[in-house]
């Protein structure tokens, strides 16, 4: 509890009711909380004090939650701080954009306190331990991922995947529980502006999961947003 005493969380939602709720219950687990109920007010706040994370509604009055994300990620003393996106929206468009500019997960409305709070929990702890550089080894039940080989290997046997497949696999595998859209993967792997369809990349991760076999299962469909590599932890 001291180590998460020392952790805050910038709650930004204009309904007070459902702000009252998120209050209690990161206190009640020991959470800083800094409210705002606008995001003009979440500049203000963000200005003088730096937090752990930010819970931030996408449907705000003024600034947006999308434009406020985006704010936060374009600037270098804010953009480390990891974002959960609030929505109440069935589309994914809006869910798809905050992620692509760099906002670590999502919640959609309502939702119970308890998977909030493991949602919370779950992105400050990658936050702390960090992400695998991108030359280590992954190691995953007697499979691995080697960058600098470029390989995969099951025991002693290595896995015949194209440049593409493996590229994605790794991407992937780097960040388990991160949720990645198709434009993300398809930018990382090929690079902006690689004219490649939505379609290409659901048609190498089904390659993908046939050639990994029991590992296949790995790979995760997020339906409406794309991938994510199960969280072994």
């Amino acid at each position: 509890m001291d180590m998460m005493s020392r952790q805050s969380v910038l709650v930004v939602e204009d309904e007070e009711d459902i702000m009252e709720v998120i209050r209690f219950n990161l206190e009640k687990e020991g959470y800083e909380v800094h409210q705002a109920l606008s995001g003009e007010k979440a500049l203000q706040v963000i200005e003088n004090n730096l937090p752990s994370l930010v819970l931030l509604d996408l449907m705000l009055p003024g600034i947006n939650g999308l434009d406020l994300c985006r704010i936060f990620k374009q600037n270098d003393r804010t953009k480390a701080i990891p974002v959960i996106m609030l929505t109440a929206k069935s589309e994914d468009a809006d869910i798809v954009a905050g992620l692509e500019m760099g906002a670590e997960d999502y919640i959609t409305k309502p939702f119970s306190p308890r998977v909030l709070l493991a949602r919370v929990r779950t992105v400050l702890r990658r936050r702390e331990t960090g992400v695998k550089d991108d030359s280590s080894v992954i190691h995953l039940e007697g499979m691995q991922i080697h960058p600098g080989r470029h390989e995969v290997t099951m025991g002693e046997n290595v896995v015949d995947l194209t440049p593409s497949e493996f590229r994605i696999l790794h991407y992937l595998a780097r960040r388990p529980g991160w949720v990645y859209s198709r434009d993300q993967i398809i930018d990382a792997i090929r690079g902006h502006g690689y004219v490649v369809t939505d379609r290409a990349i659901d048609v190498q991760v089904v390659g993908l999961r046939k050639k990994l076999g029991d590992y296949g299962k790995f790979i995760e469909t997020v339906r409406g947003i794309g991938y994510r590599f199960r969280d072994r932890r």
